[in-house]
């Protein structure tokens, strides 16, 4: 049986992010995203000592789109 490097990492495991990580993928503040945890709009998972990390994949569920109006010509 051949084992897998090491190095290669496995895509089929769940990519968490930092605060900041995911400001940066959501292009918002650090404070925006510690809101929207607050208020339970994005899940977030402890690791270790109260740091937070957020899963890339409930991160983009998170965001919605917003529903666009078509103008109407008179």
């Amino acid at each position: 049986m051949k084992s897998e490097p090491a190095t290669k990492r496995r895509t089929d495991l769940p990519v968490y992010l930092s605060l900041v990580e995911a400001a940066e993928v959501m292009s918002m503040s650090v404070k925006t995203i510690r809101r929207r945890v607050a208020d339970g709009t994005i899940p977030a998972y402890t690791c270790g000592r109260g740091t937070l990390r957020i899963r890339l994949d409930e991160l983009e569920e998170a965001m919605r789109r917003v529903p666009t109006t078509e103008r109407r010509r008179a």
